[in-house]
């Protein structure tokens, strides 16, 4: 196995080649501290704050594809192969203002100035991705622009300055991609990575096949994708990880296959990725992936790390659960394969072998007859974690009556769990208001809730049945719309009537 002992990115147009690198640096620290860009700012060092936003570009089938990241909590050395742009970048060799600079100019959006620069590499990852010409809507803005805090404006005006961007002109920086592309494809190599300082190691592989290698000879590593929570674990709790291993080169582990009845989504697949493909699954999964985090999260969070780590309020789980999901773990050359709800055996305890990994897991599509739905509570709509998380999946015959229930649940356990009576008491029974309030009932012998500051027991046992009640509502036959979501234009798999019910007839 190849190691090559430097890390090389481009930051801006400009190579940077760097050696024995401690293994969680922030982007952040090096920025300020090392390369004195002074313009991304800590505010929250968590990744809520969006003051570090920067934009991380890398290549996606041969074409640079450029998205925000929190700067705060990235590791340094997760950027090899990529470019790094952060607010210096956007004004032009001449000096005048980009843009989108100059439409947060024009449109006032910046007072204190504190935040203003993490804003602007928002909206200019933003400006990016949107088709030249057209307008972002209020909903794409708000979602681009959830991650960024301002104690001044309202965020009215800069809405208004993301609103004035409908004219996408070449910039210098598009001036400069075919180098940069040029320049991201050179550095790509089958090498693994390996940098470190004072005896602790980071590792960053290019295949699965590595990968397995490295974690077997490393079983008590920390294995990094997104670090949008194990980053969390250096900012705040001051943890000093000895040895970690990045997933983020491992091609193979980015891969979003359809196998036809389902999806197989590779460990290394980010949440932006992961929205598009189950979203077309069903209207409730593309909400609820759009409420993980903010966009800069949902860049760098990863569908392998948000199961992998086992949380009892990760949102992704009760939806993959509700759906049948199953998981596929890696020791070596050895797989195994496990539903999904197996792997979950107690809070801070999951069924993972040492030397062994997540390396995919796999979504079966909903079928004839399926009613599925996901709801998150939290206390903020946007960017905040769930005070608990319902996903349902019940299967209707042709007589009208239950033949399947998988009812699963967040933050109502110590791990993500199915509602084992509830389902129960609906099997058999004809799909009406009468089971819903017989399972609600049931729920009490399935979960005794902790109370926590986000939310009480009795809350939470109160409104896991009401959301059943709500479900059976909105998926009853004739039943009026309820939600804004059902009113909106999404895309509908094929035999999938979002209008009515979003019940699956495929």
């Amino acid at each position: 196995m190849q190691h090559r002992r430097t890390v090389r990115f481009l930051l801006g147009n400009e190579l940077r080649e760097l050696t024995d690198l401690d293994p969680t640096l922030t982007v952040l620290d090096w920025l300020r501290g090392t390369e004195r860009r002074l313009g991304t700012k800590e505010g929250c060092a968590e990744g809520d704050c969006g003051a570090c936003t920067v934009v991380v570009g890398r290549l996606v089938e041969g074409a640079v594809r450029h998205e925000a990241i929190n700067a705060c909590i990235r590791f340094l050395a997760t950027l090899d192969g990529c470019q790094l742009l952060t607010v210096e970048h956007l004004k032009r060799p001449d000096g005048t203002l980009h843009p989108v600079q100059q439409a947060m100019v024009d449109c006032h959006g910046s007072q204190c100035g504190f935040c203003t620069p993490g804003f602007v590499m928002s909206l200019y990852a933003l400006n990016r991705a949107e088709p030249p010409g057209s307008v972002p809507d209020e909903q794409r803005i708000d979602d681009a622009l959830a991650g960024n805090l301002c104690r001044c404006t309202g965020y009215a005006p800069i809405v208004a300055a993301a609103q004035r961007l409908r004219d996408r002109t070449p910039d210098h920086i598009d001036d400069a991609l075919p180098t940069v592309t040029r320049a991201l494809a050179a550095l790509a190599d089958d090498a693994v990575v390996e940098t470190g300082r004072d005896g602790r190691r980071f590792l960053a592989p290019s295949t699965v096949d590595q990968l397995a290698d490295l974690v077997l000879a490393n079983p008590d590593a920390t294995i990094v994708s997104g670090a949008t929570d194990v980053g969390l674990w250096v900012t705040k709790h001051q943890k000093v990880l000895p040895t970690v291993i990045y997933t983020g080169r491992v091609a193979g582990l980015a891969r979003i296959t359809d196998r036809g009845d389902a999806l197989e989504l590779g460990a290394a697949v980010t949440f932006t990725a992961a929205k598009a493909a189950l979203g077309a699954l069903h209207p409730d999964l593309d909400e609820l992936l759009r409420r993980v985090g903010a966009e800069q999260v949902r860049n760098a969070g990863t569908i392998g790390g948000n199961i992998a780590n086992g949380s009892p309020i990760g949102d992704t789980p009760p939806a993959l659960i509700a759906l049948g999901a199953s998981l596929t773990l890696r020791r070596g050359a050895q797989r195994r394969t496990l539903p999904l709800q197996d792997y979950f055996l107690a809070y801070g305890k999951q069924d993972r072998q040492p030397g062994e990994f997540v390396e995919s897991v796999t979504v079966p599509k909903p079928g004839r007859g399926d009613l599925f739905a996901a709801y998150k509570i939290s206390k903020r709509f946007d960017q905040d974690i769930s005070a608990l998380c319902a996903c349902f999946l019940v299967t209707v015959g042709d007589d009208g009556r239950v033949t399947r229930a998988r009812l699963a649940y967040g933050g109502m356990a110590g791990t993500p769990k199915r509602a084992a009576a509830a389902e129960a008491a609906l099997l058999g029974r004809p799909w009406d208001a009468a089971a819903a309030r017989d399972a609600k009932a049931a729920l009490a012998q399935d979960f005794t809730p902790l109370s926590d500051w986000r939310a009480s027991a009795a809350y939470r046992l109160a409104v896991a049945g009401n959301l059943l009640l709500k479900f059976q509502a909105e998926s009853a036959p004739d039943a009026p719309a309820t939600r804004v979501l059902a009113q909106r234009a999404q895309a509908r798999p094929a035999g999938c009537d979002i209008a009515s019910r979003g019940v699956c007839n495929a």
